[in-house]
């Protein structure tokens, strides 16, 4: 009977074990790398929806009291309310729209109806300005200002301009003269002059976080262009 040495049991070798460290240690590296670049994408892909969402909101805040600019009921009347309470006229709204020759700030007035105030005429001065890398808001209500808001935070640009209606037609001015309202047909707040204004362009160009060392390098500013017509102005 053929007696079995027990150093000949078969198993792996030194170098065998070393070429599976190998094959494992490179598999292992390739779903590290590939765990970090998905990890980087979605982490763009954040910054970017983000920049996005928080450049429109800031718009809607923005185009919502644009369209109010200019609103008077224009009643001289002491009315009142349909419970018979006295509703006096107090409101007189000043110049809708005041257009300073700095193209990143402008305000407007108008007239606001608040139903938790007797009379409830009131009027809303309301002024928007970049200051540095910030978009900022202030209402003052009936000349009480109320704490300036921060409207949208890393923003690299924030540009108004008018189109006007210089011969009363109630549309906007042709600039150029080409038949059409183009850029070249919105006028810097300089430029306004005595003109009406019956509409303003906002541009607004802001970036994501740049805390984050990926959205800096890879998430270029977003700009959002909104053009509102002053319905209240275009009418009168």
């Amino acid at each position: 009977m053929k007696r079995l040495s027990p150093f000949n049991k078969k198993g792996i070798t030194l170098i065998e074990l070393l070429v599976a460290l190998v094959v494992s240690a490179i598999t292992i590296a390739g779903i590290y790398r590939l765990f970090i670049s998905q990890g980087k994408a979605y982490t763009v892909q954040d910054q970017v929806v983000e920049v996005q969402q928080n450049i429109r909101m800031a718009m809607e805040v923005l185009s919502r009291d644009l369209r109010m600019t200019g609103f008077d009921d224009d009643r001289t009347d002491n009315s009142t309310y349909p419970d018979g309470t006295p509703n006096p006229k107090i409101v007189t709204v000043p110049t809708a729209i005041v257009t300073p020759v700095q193209d990143s700030d402008i305000t407007i007035n108008y007239e606001y109806f608040d139903r938790n105030v007797n009379p409830g005429q009131r009027r809303h001065t309301v002024r928007f300005w970049r200051d540095g890398a910030t978009l900022k808001r202030r209402l003052a209500v009936d000349s009480v200002d109320d704490p300036e808001e921060i409207i949208l935070e890393n923003v690299d640009a924030l540009i108004f301009t008018y189109g006007v209606d210089a011969n009363n037609d109630g549309i906007m001015d042709d600039q150029n003269g080409n038949g059409l309202i183009d850029d070249n047909d919105w006028l810097t707040g300089a430029g306004v002059g005595t003109a009406k204004v019956i509409a303003v362009r906002a541009m607004l160009t802001a970036r994501s976080d740049q805390t984050h060392p990926d959205a800096a390098k890879m998430v270029s500013p977003r700009t959002l262009v909104s053009a509102v017509t002053l319905r209240n102005l275009c009418l009168r």
